[in-house]
């Protein structure tokens, strides 16, 4: 039977750091809570027991440092983020951060040096759930983050400063957290798959190539609103079923068009009767790919059908853009170190995007990105039932092991 200690080592960090939680009967670890407060201390403590020096930075990311052969060499980041969704599952974010943290502690156990200094990350803000902004920790590692956004405010009124403070972080050192150029070679990202591609070819890990740009638009389909019994059916104008016919043509053009993935996310018809015919019907888009030329041409057919679709039925129709974020290459270089640190492991290199935003895309502001996979059970995450298996656990970790021996700048 095959050797699996990293993997239980793994797993039972995991499991130690899920106890942390704001809900008694879930996990739920909003940025900058109580329980995001004691899962970084019980991290911190972790960090020291594995020989790292440890240190908070002014928008409450923990980082353990471990030198390489000489103290003070430009670091290779790894880490995710330790915050969580409500009622969240046990795996997304903090598995990047504690195989990190395994790996490392595997070398201090050696006395094992590296050409290089490792960096241990845990970022804390890049769910968004609780702020409006997000990816607050990697933003500030890469010197892009907005002080003016140390202002927002939560639902409760309280600001991300006043939390930071509370949280034993100093907001005034915001300039401070900025990596130099050149301080950080790369960062590599280890996460769960969070889709279902890497079960269905029975894939432990993969190596992702990109991460998705997204754009998202919102769509206000203009009819007239009727009475249901009165008005025939050849002349109305209902922007409901316009918009049906619109939402149909999103999914129809995305399922013509590679890796491109287009959803309707919200749809709001008003004034939301029984008994009337809507007369203004709003939907959401959000397309995504790896490729922006391939996203922003199919969100151009979807606006040339959708206003196709108004114009043959009578109606009016308005589309804005909400967001735009382009897509985030992965570095090559990186992308082939673990291409061959998965064939040490024993595993054939699989090559996937990701469909999920990463803090690796606001990394990439400041160095080389990449992202490991593991297989998930049934592609599910933000979700109770988020599971990765033990095998794959331990899988992931001699990756990640090969890849820091072998990594050479």
């Amino acid at each position: 039977m095959a050797d699996l200690a990293l993997g239980r080592r793994l797993m039972d960090r995991l499991e130690a750091l899920a106890r942390f939680s704001d809900d008694a009967d879930g996990l739920t670890r909003l940025y900058l809570s109580p329980s995001h407060k004691q899962a970084a201390d019980a991290l911190a403590g972790w960090m020291r027991e594995a020989g790292l020096d440890v240190r908070i930075d002014a928008v409450g990311t923990l980082i353990g440092r471990y030198e390489g052969t000489t103290p003070g060499m430009p670091a290779l980041l790894v880490g995710s983020h330790i915050d969580t969704v409500r009622q969240a599952g046990k795996y997304d974010g903090a598995l990047g951060v504690l195989a990190a943290l395994t790996a490392v502690e595997v070398l201090s156990q050696a006395g094992e040096r590296l050409p290089f200094a490792i960096e241990v990350v845990a970022f804390g803000d890049e769910e968004g759930v609780r702020f409006p902004s997000t990816l607050r920790g990697s933003r500030a590692l890469a010197g892009t983050l907005d002080a003016a956004t140390l202002d927002e405010c939560d639902a409760a009124g309280t600001s991300v400063r006043e939390g930071l403070i509370a949280f034993g972080a100093n907001p005034a050192q915001l300039a401070e957290a900025a990596y130099p150029r050149g301080a950080a070679l790369g960062f590599v990202e280890l996460h769960i798959e969070q889709g279902p591609v890497l079960e269905r070819m029975s894939q432990p890990v993969g190596v992702v190539t990109a991460i998705n740009g997204a754009r998202r638009l919102s769509v206000v389909v203009q009819g007239t609103a009727g009475h249901a019994g009165t008005s025939p059916m050849n002349m109305r104008l209902d922007s409901l079923a316009g918009a049906a016919e619109m939402i149909l043509s999103v999914e129809r053009i995305a399922a013509e068009t590679g890796d491109v993935v287009a959803t309707v996310g919200v749809i709001e018809a008003r004034p939301g009767a029984v008994n009337v015919i809507p007369g203004e019907t709003r939907f959401t888009i959000d397309a995504r790919a790896p490729d922006d030329v391939a996203r922003d041409t199919v969100v151009e057919r979807i606006g040339a059908a959708i206003e196709g679709i108004a114009a043959r039925r009578g109606l009016a129709v308005r589309i804005t853009q909400t967001h735009s974020a382009p897509a985030t290459v992965c570095d090559a270089k990186l992308i082939a170190d673990l291409d061959d640190a998965a064939r040490a492991a024993g595993h054939e290199p699989v090559h996937l995007p990701s469909g999920a935003g990463h803090d690796a895309m606001a990394m990439a502001a400041l160095c080389p990105v990449a992202m490991l996979f593991v297989r998930c059970a049934g592609g599910i995450s933000h979700h109770p039932a988020e599971s990765i298996s033990l095998e794959d656990a331990d899988a992931a970790m001699r990756v990640l092991l090969h890849f820091l021996r072998t990594y050479r700048t």
